[in-house]
Parts: C-alpha cells; sequence; structure tokens
C-alpha cells in the first residue's frame, strides 16, 4: 500500500520547517519551490547591508537540509490547482497529492518576490541593491515596521559617513510590537546616527511598486516638505500574496487563503495553509511562531483520523528586530523585553545548535 504523499507548495520559511517536520512522519513529501534553495525574508538590513554574512544563514541549498534527503524538490513556478482531481500543476508538470500544504508566502519589495529563480538570479538580488546603498550618500528608509528599521539601522553602522533617515506615518516606530520594542529601537538607531521623521506619511501614487532602490526626493501627504535621498529603500508593507495560481474560491477579498484555527482551509478538507499566506489573524502571525510545527502534528492527525489542534495567535509581534549588531542579536518576546545573545555565541551557538542542529533537525556544511 503506498504511503500518503504531502506536496509543500513553497519553501521558504514556514514551508521549509513544515517538511522537516514531516520528514519522519509515514508519509511522501514534495517540496515545491521557484527558488533553487531556501531565501529566507528575514533581516532585511542584513541582507542589504552585509550580504555575505546574510548569506551564511539565510540562504541555504536545499541539498544541505539532512531532513529533506528523501523528499522530492521540484524547482519550477506553480501556475494551477485542481481541488476535485487533487493535483497541483509546476509548469508542463502535474504533481499529485493526498494533502496539500500552501505556504506560498507574499511578495513585499525587492527582496521578497515571486516568480522563477536561478541561482544566478539570487546572487544578483543581493548584490544589486547593495552596491545601490554603498554608492549613496543619502539614504532615505520609508516604512515604520521591523523590516525598515532594522534597514535604517543596519545601513548607518555599515556605512556611517552615509546620512540614513527613517521616515514612519505615526508618533513612533514598530506599532504592531509592544511600546517597549520601540523605546529599545529608537535608543539604538540614535547611537548610531540614525535622523528620524515620525508623522512622515508617503505619498505613494498609484499603481506603485517598490521592487528596487529608488531615488529620491520622497513627497508627503502629512503635509511636510519634500525630502531628498541618493537612494529610497520602500518598506511600507505593501504585501501581496502569492496566490495568483489558486482558484478564487479558496482566497479571501484581498487574495489571502483563509484557514481555520487548525490551520485547515476553509473549504478544502485536504489543503491547509501556513506562513504569511494564510489568513490566521490580522498579523498572520502563524509565520513567526512556530505554527510549523502544529501544522505537521495536524496534518499527521488528519491522516490518521484523529482531532486536530488549534493554532492559538499572539497579539503582537516579537522576535527580532534590529538584526544583528556589534554586541550582538537582541530578540523581543510579546511582552517587550528584549533578551541579547552576546556576538560570540551568535556564531557558536545560536546559529550552529539552536538554528541548525535544533530548528533545522541538521544542516551540512557548505
Amino acid at each position: 500500500m503506498s504511503r500518503p504523499r504531502v506536496v509543500v507548495a513553497g519553501l521558504g520559511d514556514s514551508g521549509l520547517l513544515t517538511a522537516i517536520h514531516l520528514a519522519r512522519a509515514d508519509v511522501d513529501i514534495v517540496g515545491i519551490s521557484s527558488k533553487p534553495g531556501l531565501v529566507s525574508g528575514q533581516e532585511l538590513g542584513l541582507r542589504l547591508a552585509r550580504p555575505d554574512a546574510w548569506e551564511r544563514d539565510y540562504r541555504i541549498g536545499f541539498d544541505r537540509f539532512r531532513r529533506l534527503d528523501r523528499a522530492d524538490l521540484v524547482h519550477g513556478e506553480l501556475t494551477g490547482l485542481d481541488p476535485e482531481a487533487r493535483s497541483v500543476a509546476v509548469g508542463d508538470r502535474t504533481v499529485r497529492y493526498d494533502v496539500l500544504v500552501l505556504a506560498t508566502g507574499v511578495s513585499n519589495g525587492f527582496w521578497r518576490r515571486p516568480g522563477f529563480q536561478t541561482d544566478a538570479d539570487v546572487t544578483a538580488s543581493l548584490a544589486v541593491p547593495h552596491a545601490r546603498l554603498a554608492a549613496a550618500r543619502s539614504v532615505l528608509v520609508v516604512g515604520g515596521g521591523a523590516a525598515a528599521v532594522s534597514a535604517a539601522l543596519q545601513v548607518a553602522t555599515r556605512w556611517p559617513a552615509t546620512t540614513v533617515m527613517l521616515a514612519f506615518p505615526g508618533e513612533r516606530a514598530l506599532s504592531q510590537h509592544h511600546p517597549r520594542v520601540w523605546d529599545v529601537a529608537r535608543a539604538r538607531l540614535g547611537r548610531a546616527g540614525v535622523v528620524l521623521l515620525p508623522e512622515h506619511r508617503a505619498d505613494v501614487p498609484d499603481g506603485f511598486a517598490a521592487d528596487a532602490i529608488g531615488r529620491g526626493p520622497v513627497a508627503w501627504s502629512t503635509g511636510r516638505p519634500e525630502t531628498p535621498a541618493d537612494a529610497v529603500v520602500w518598506a511600507i508593507g505593501r504585501v501581496r500574496p502569492n496566490t495568483g495560481w489558486l482558484p478564487p474560491a479558496l482566497l479571501d477579498e484581498a487574495g489571502f487563503v483563509p484557514v481555520e484555527p487548525t490551520l485547515r482551509v476553509v473549504g478544502a478538507p485536504d489543503v491547509f495553509a501556513i506562513g504569511d499566506v494564510a489568513a490566521t489573524d490580522a498579523l498572520r502571525s502563524s509565520a513567526r511562531n512556530r505554527a510549523d510545527r502544529l501544522l505537521a502534528a495536524n496534518i499527521r492527525a488528519h491522516l490518521a483520523g484523529r482531532p486536530l489542534r488549534e493554532f492559538t495567535p499572539p497579539r503582537r509581534r516579537w522576535g527580532s528586530v534590529l538584526g544583528p549588531e556589534a554586541d550582538g542579536l537582541r530578540v523581543f518576546a510579546p511582552s517587550g523585553h528584549p533578551f541579547r545573545f552576546p556576538a560570540w555565541s551568535v556564531r557558536r551557538v545560536l546559529q550552529p545548535w539552536i538554528v541548525r542542529r535544533g530548528i533545522y533537525r541538521g544542516v551540512r556544511t557548505p
């Protein structure tokens, strides 16, 4: 008797971890990715300022993950789903499933983009923005979320002679985090010389897409004078779900995938969703709260006919905000309190033991 086939559509951070957790189950795993390996959406600031350091931990070939050794990996772009036939289309190939996991994520600026990419494409997507910022004498980061804050801090510390400005629409940035997080971040930004521009909401024209490092000046709808800059990093959170290949019946009005608390897709009993594409809550927090482990357990329970567990989203965002700094990495709890990993422990403990061995269950050295 053949084993059930679980197809994981999208092998970004959430899809990859789900596949890893299922690797020891009595199932056959097929992972589908438009990228040649893990190209994480985490730590935008580090990616822009120090792409070589970012690549060590956030760009990892699939062949290096020990738990994927028995998985069938398909490098291609998803083009369709037939729920009745229980199959997905990848180019001209049809892949059948018993259980499907939707983990195709979202598009967000130049650092999280859909579409097929080769290794050379990924390398260029890292090098071009870095070179653009390295040549700039003034950089304006537009946005109030963690991506914008980390970009401003990392660019300022990487190029101290560059004027770096951070513009955000409210009185404070990081409005979806506990206020304590902004208190810490504001102090770190000030120490790095970042010029803060609160209550600066960008006048973004219709059809605008922040798919590259831009150029100033930037106009503001809040009545502020235009701000000139040699380079503009747009991190305004205009995410677009990568769901154009899915039937409209599985999507909400914004194009995301509605799910039950168990992460099962509404109206599709053999389909689950996780990560930024899944409309779990207002923050779509299954991408950042280890819901991958729960989802893997629920898939095993679904196949065995057992009850499923429910995902409970946190009220606030948490985790790394600023990225690695000279004195270490600060990870913020939902309460806003930071825990700092000293710099030496990031390379010797956090990445090799906690991340690669503990979370990824084994990553081969390149």
